[in-house]
């Protein structure tokens, strides 16, 4: 009976990666050869995530990148391969990040929605109460705030603008956005 072969490792950080992935039992997505490659497309699909309208660590979580053993290998791997980009991993596993959002009709709600509340709606996003502006270049945008049982607060319609605030209560049951760019919290 002969034994299999101990994995080589490549020296540096990656080795590094490897051998902590399998010393540790992480199970690693059939699209990728190895933790290192995971973590390494993370990397470089960082800088460019941030286009369709969610910050960064809600790409992250959005994207499902944190499911399975993919948190253990980011937090391990990314201050490894992309240090730069450990504060936005560690904002992703710990929910506390900005929510950013574009078109559509979102649920105000300071609490995520429960896999219960997912299951039974798959299509509801919710955002959090505060100040929120689109910036850049604007046009024919039309926002909404409206109660739970859908009566309009404030609404507006813009032709053409560089910035709109609004202000979305925690008693709002929705926010609707159409065409205005992507909104992100004032600090």
């Amino acid at each position: 009976m002969t034994e299999d072969p101990e994995p080589v490792y490549a020296a540096g950080p990656e080795g590094d990666i490897d051998r902590m992935s399998d010393e540790k039992g992480w199970i690693v997505d059939d699209l990728y050869g190895s933790a290192s490659e995971f973590v390494r497309d993370i990397c470089d699909s960082l800088p460019v995530s941030a286009v369709d309208g969610a910050s960064r660590p809600q790409w992250l979580v959005e994207s499902g990148m944190l499911e399975g053993s993919g948190e253990a290998m980011l937090l391990a791997g990314v201050p490894k391969l992309c240090p730069k980009w450990t504060k936005t991993v560690k904002e992703a596993v710990s929910g506390d990040y900005e929510r950013w959002f574009g078109n559509g009709t979102y649920v105000v709600s300071s609490k995520q929605p429960t896999a219960e509340q997912l299951e039974e709606d798959e299509d509801l996003v919710t955002i959090p109460p505060g100040t929120y502006r689109a910036s850049g270049r604007v046009e024919d945008c039309y926002w909404e705030r409206t109660s739970e049982g859908g009566d309009i607060i404030d609404n507006n319609f813009a032709t053409s603008a560089r910035s709109i605030t609004v202000t979305i209560a925690s008693s709002d049951g929705q926010f609707t956005s159409e065409r205005c760019a992507v909104w992100k919290p004032v600090k």
